[in-house]
């Protein structure tokens, strides 16, 4: 996969419309939210051009039998795929454009993801500061999507836990 991280575009915004769009046409009756995650969903930060999706459930179990609707839209199916509790889809294999993880209602890492955002979103010195990290990473991991991520892991698992003190101060 190549790790390329871009600066922000505003079309992000519209590209995950569209996808929430599709996604609800043929997954409605089984979504109860979707959000928009990840770098892309924060404005102003630079990131890898790939739209991060979060779908509330209230049953996995009845996601899991929608598989070939998924991949009739283009997504692979991957699994929890390292975070139990999760199904995991991605779209566009090496050129990767959307990613999908679903939860059921209430599980913890939705509040995770979306608490990360909004952190990054109000505190522009973490955002910059998390912006030079993956364009530093970007450029010395030779498109290993796992030592970017590996790189990226300290700095995200420490403004996590400070997001998620900031927002129930909120």
């Amino acid at each position: 996969m190549i790790v390329d991280v871009v600066p922000y575009r505003l079309g992000w915004r519209k590209d995950f419309e569209i996808e929430k769009e599709v996604l609800i046409k043929y997954f409605g009756v089984h979504i109860s939210e979707i959000h928009h995650i990840g770098s892309t969903s924060v404005i102003g930060l630079a990131a890898k051009p790939i739209i991060d999706i979060i779908l509330e459930v209230p049953s996995l179990i009845k996601l899991d039998s929608e598989l070939n609707i998924f991949q009739g839209l283009g997504y692979e199916a991957m699994g929890e795929f390292g975070i139990r509790g999760r199904r995991y889809y991605r779209k566009g294999g090496d050129n990767r454009t959307h990613q999908i993880h679903a939860f059921e209602v209430g599980d913890a890492n939705i509040d995770r993801h979306i608490v990360f955002r909004d952190y990054l979103a109000a505190h522009p010195a973490v955002r910059l500061e998390y912006q030079d990290l993956k364009i530093q990473l970007a450029k010395e991991c030779d498109n290993d999507i796992d030592q970017y991520c590996t790189g990226k892991d300290s700095f995200v698992k420490h403004h996590e836990a400070k997001a998620l003190q900031w927002f129930a101060k909120v």
